[in-house]
């Protein structure tokens, strides 16, 4: 069933990262009404408010997810949150745009899923990688079958001084989940399995490292550093993932680490008739004629938070339309049940089979 008047959205959250969805639904208002917001830091709500002409400031979540006069709520908190939140907006009759990762560990993912396959509202993890110019060509060329059989990906991202919020929510394992992995290794992972089709996961090999962030050392410029908090998670990982199909996944992420690295993220993915190559804001493909080696570079296209807009105009369409996202729950779910194999494979020092214990999966 299509809507004719404006989506209301509200939006829980006022931090870094709501701000991010904030200014890119304020492009889209011929489609959408910014109605709500909160914040547990309430003065920071009333400025977003201020700032983008929103009418309703909430002091809590609940009394937000209760308005009913709103279709869609995002939810931008930290990563602990993520769960009883989008669960509770489900359960409300509200859409759900929800921040990576979709949840601290695959058991709420899980939870979160079946909620969702519930309720058959729509929820979206809005992954920006995916709809990044260059992501974008390269999934063009695989769907038309130019790459041939994707059989393996190589996938990373090495930030050489780049921990966030020492100290806080970030660093600090039952508020984030863990480290880098679950962090930007997340939109890496994703990214991958996405360009490879969506094949299903079905073993793990993995480890985890932390030798910069006990020390206080690799710290970045993202968040306030609370010196007084605590450090327990990673600050690199790698992991080898199989998938049902027998094609593969390597992925390696790092907030700091001692190497020459240009802190870019990239995927390698290799095809049987070519290959593609994103690193960065830039893109290759690689094939084979007449025994020589063929490269054509890709070129980006400028513009404005193009990524964010297309996935923020996807979600509005989903909802309208009565369509589904690409990156949805059950996508969500498939990372967060690699990632806490990953974690759990790390800790125990042996390759872990992925139990599918989901309906219909």
């Amino acid at each position: 069933m299509k809507m004719t008047t404006k989506l209301t959205v509200g939006v829980i959250g006022a931090g870094n990262i709501g701000n991010v969805h904030l200014r890119v639904f304020d492009r889209l208002k011929q489609e959408v009404e910014l109605k709500a917001i909160t914040d547990v830091f309430l003065p920071m709500a009333q400025s977003r408010a201020e700032e983008y002409g929103i009418e309703r400031v909430y002091e809590t979540a609940d009394e937000l997810i209760a308005d009913e006069e709103l279709d869609a709520i995002i939810v931008a908190v930290p990563n602990k949150y993520h769960a009883p939140l989008a669960i509770q907006a489900l359960k409300a009759g509200k859409h759900v745009m929800l921040e990576k990762p979709m949840a601290i560990n695959e058991r709420d993912a899980k939870e979160i899923l079946l909620t969702q396959r519930q309720t058959g509202k729509v929820l979206m993890i809005p992954h920006q990688m995916r709809w990044e110019s260059i992501a974008l060509q390269v999934k063009d060329q695989i769907n038309r079958g130019e790459l041939g059989s994707i059989y393996h990906a190589k996938a990373g991202w090495f930030r050489r001084k780049g921990i966030p919020g020492w100290g806080t929510w970030f660093t600090q394992k039952n508020e984030s989940g863990g480290g880098p992995l679950i962090d930007i290794g997340v939109h890496l992972l994703d990214l991958s399995l996405y360009l490879m089709g969506n094949p299903k996961p079905v073993s793990v090999f993995g480890s985890t490292y932390a030798e910069f962030g006990p020390k206080k050392k690799g710290i970045g410029t993202w968040g306030k550093p609370n010196w007084d908090g605590t450090y327990d998670v990673e600050d690199l990982a790698s992991a080898f993932i199989k998938m049902e199909d027998g094609s593969t996944l390597t992925l390696d992420v790092s907030w700091a680490v001692h190497m020459d690295t240009d802190s870019q993220p990239f995927v390698h993915v290799l095809g049987s008739e070519g290959g593609a190559s994103i690193r960065g804001n830039k893109g290759k493909f690689l094939t084979e004629r007449f025994d020589e080696t063929i490269e054509v570079d890709l070129e980006a296209v400028e513009e404005e938070e193009g990524d964010r807009l297309r996935l923020s105009q996807h979600f509005v369409e989903c909802i309208r339309e009565g369509k589904e996202p690409i990156s949805n729950a059950l996508t969500g779910y498939t990372n967060n049940l690699i990632l806490s194999a990953i974690y759990e494979s790390s800790q125990t020092g042996r390759e872990v089979q992925l139990n599918w214990d989901i309906e219909g999966e």
